[in-house]
């Protein structure tokens, strides 16, 4: 199999992908800090953004271990696609039932698809820096 040799991200573009990711997950955060609904509410909420940027890392790094010939067995791979379908469905389902302004189910919304875009993001920067050889791979590394 042909392996794919990554190319080192600038550093713009690395510096932009941890802002977005900051931005979205202390916008997120701080939307709960400061809403009026109970405490199971804001750890449901809190727990759907955890598993959310989990479920989104797992699935870029089994994407790109598959891409580089890294075996990844399909039941991972599909627990991978159903975790991220999952948050994403109980977010929708949690917010269109939720006593918000429409304007707060947004924010909550926008912030939440941010985070797992710049997770996914910052996930790859981080493999190809250390696919590049500017970064010593560590044990655990994605």
């Amino acid at each position: 199999m042909n392996k794919i040799a990554p190319q080192r991200p600038t550093a713009a573009f690395v510096g932009a992908s941890w802002a977005a990711l900051l931005v979205g997950v202390i916008t997120y955060l701080a939307g709960l800090w400061n809403a009026t609904m109970q405490l199971n509410e804001k750890g449901y909420y809190f727990t759907l953004l955890a598993y959310g940027l989990f479920a989104a890392v797992s699935l870029q790094k089994s994407v790109r271990d598959r891409l580089e010939g890294v075996q990844v067995t399909n039941l991972y791979f599909g627990l991978c696609w159903i975790s991220l379908l999952l948050v994403l469905l109980l977010l929708s389902v949690g917010l269109w039932n939720a006593t918000l302004a429409s304007s707060e189910k947004g924010f909550y919304a926008m912030s939440f698809v941010l985070s797992l875009f710049a997770a996914v993001a910052v996930q790859k920067n981080v493999r190809d820096s250390a696919g590049s050889g500017s970064a010593a791979p560590q044990s655990g590394d994605a």
